[in-house]
């Protein structure tokens, strides 16, 4: 390697830890925060003052799980006649009629529940979440997503802190109906456990602003409406309308040991579809949030604090440019004669990733999971965060051009069914993945060829990260997983009670039979 070309390697290198240790070591701070108290107002409210609380289960396309989401949305331990349930029904396949059946059902046992339609889809889940609360009753709006089985309390659990009128959202932590699929559920146990107990938790502790998660969540209808309603203009409409209300003066509460089931993508196509998602709206919401929070009458901690949330996703790209950076900074160093700066070597590359490893250690110790395997499930973790960065940088590159995507919907399976799971698949996301998996083997031989034995630890990490998901993605194409959710373009139209049409489905799609009405038979003992 040429000086002029190695000293380039080694700037961009530092160019690259210079930010990314930052990040990591703000995950340090996170975890120290959330070992602050913090407490809220807990005592139950008594029966006679129990407020009308309406219940909005936005839907797209839901088929597999509409009837279990709105089953569970009716037997929560309320009061019939203060408890409005709201079925934000958007979708385009057979998902309709199974609503459509079970909400005649829970009419018919009196439960107030809706099954509300729109002419069109404009605005995705932030324009039916509006759409519902202009016809809403309720002073207090429980959002779940379809995938999401509330336990009945749920409500009793989440309405004591509004008792304090300055609160205006108070958000339960997830749980996981499925976790023990596979290494890849495993894996997103151990971030989303990070995220709810340590950045929530921290933010929440050093009352710094944090965000609603989507679902699982109460709000205050004054504040929401005060905080401008839900709005469209990003794909992460929950964090959008979380800042304008704390920026509003709104406070939001966290319970954490308020716990929500859910299910978890359960293939790599699946979750791409949802962290594409969340990366390139959290850009697109600090594009919009950050120049109006930067310039107002807020701490500089706030500010800090939340420059590093809304941009957190540019770690991903970071994580790409090392990976790219990896072996030839090890070359350049050699070949400018400064193999005696190996330690230094690794203790940054310690540095970026050793405070992710902790996080997610004691993620697992807080929740209680076994120690025995735990370090292989914190390497799985770091190399699914790894393997992501490929089609994740893409994303957070559309959210900083501003692109106008549309809002893609993570698909559900319905835990314990054995029928067809569609994901949007892009091509162009595979094949970066595939590539950087090939480029991490060529440097695994470069690195072992040439005795830069320092290198291979971190190669091998790399390598696990991009070819565990790339393969995988390439099976999900194999099998048919076809693109889904945009806006009705999912080519799912067919008879409601035969269900849609599968096409796409590649040459097992004779295998993969649609369950509508075993779904719907299931539910009805409910």
């Amino acid at each position: 390697m040429t000086e002029p070309l190695a000293v380039l390697v080694l700037t961009l290198t530092a160019l690259v830890f210079a930010v990314l240790i930052p990040f990591a070591s703000h995950r340090s701070y996170l975890l120290l925060q959330s070992r602050r108290s913090r407490s809220e107002v807990r005592e139950p409210l008594a029966e006679a003052d129990l407020p009308v609380v309406t219940v909005q289960l936005p839907m797209y396309n839901e088929r597999m799980v509409a009837a279990r989401a709105v089953d569970a949305a009716c037997v929560l331990d309320y009061p019939r006649d203060r408890l409005e349930i709201q079925v934000l029904d958007d979708s385009t396949d057979a998902t309709s009629f199974i609503v459509e059946q079970r909400v005649a059902f829970w009419q018919a046992h009196g439960i107030d529940i809706r099954h509300v339609r729109r002419d069109d889809r404009v605005g995705f889940k932030a324009g039916a979440l509006a759409y519902g609360t202009e016809r809403a009753r309720g002073d207090f709006l429980l959002v779940l997503d379809a995938d999401f089985l509330p336990p009945t309390d749920l409500i009793r659990d989440l309405l004591p802190p509004m008792q304090d009128r300055g609160v205006g959202m108070v958000q339960a932590a997830w749980d996981h109906l499925n976790r023990e699929v596979s290494w890849l559920t495993k894996a997103q146990t151990y971030l989303l456990d990070g995220h709810f107990l340590f950045e929530q938790g921290g933010r929440y502790a050093a009352r710094r602003f944090f965000n609603f998660n989507g679902t699982a969540g109460l709000w205050r209808r004054r504040c929401l409406e005060e905080a401008g309603g839900w709005q469209s203009d990003t794909l992460t409409e929950d964090l959008d309308l979380s800042y304008r209300a704390q920026m509003a003066g709104w406070r939001f509460a966290y319970l954490d040991d308020v716990r929500v089931p859910a299910e978890i993508p359960e293939t790599v196509t699946a979750l791409e579809v949802q962290q594409r998602r969340w990366a390139q709206g959290g850009v697109q919401t600090g594009r919009k949030i950050l120049p109006t929070l930067l310039r107002g009458d807020f701490s500089p901690g706030v500010k800090v604090e939340a420059v590093i949330h809304l941009m957190g996703h540019v770690a991903h790209p970071l994580t790409l440019a090392l990976a790219i950076l990896l072996f030839p900074s090890a070359v350049a160093r050699r070949s400018l004669g400064l193999e005696s700066l190996l330690g230094l070597d690794v203790l940054l590359f310690g540095a970026a990733t050793v405070p992710f490893a902790v996080f997610y250690w004691l993620a697992g110790e807080r929740r209680g999971r076994p120690r025995k395997g735990r370090v292989r499930d914190v390497l799985r973790t770091l190399a699914l965060g790894i393997g992501l960065s490929a089609p994740v940088s893409r994303a957070v590159a559309r959210g900083f051009r501003g692109a106008d995507d549309p809002f893609v919907r993570t698909p559900k399976r319905g835990v314990g069914r054995g029928s067809v799971y569609q994901a949007m698949v892009v091509p162009f996301d595979t094949v970066a993945k595939l590539a950087m998996g090939t480029l991490m083997l060529v440097y695994l031989g470069l690195a072992v060829d040439g005795g830069y034995w320092g290198q291979i630890p971190f190669i091998v990490l790399f390598l696990s990260g991009y070819l565990g998901l790339g393969l995988p993605a390439v099976r999900d194409r194999l099998l048919g997983e076809t693109a889904i959710g945009v806006d009705g373009e999912d080519g799912e139209e067919g008879h409601p009670e035969r269900g849609p049409r599968q096409r796409g489905l590649g040459p097992f799609a004779g295998l993969l039979i649609p369950r509508q009405a075993e779904v719907a038979d299931e539910c009805e003992a409910a």
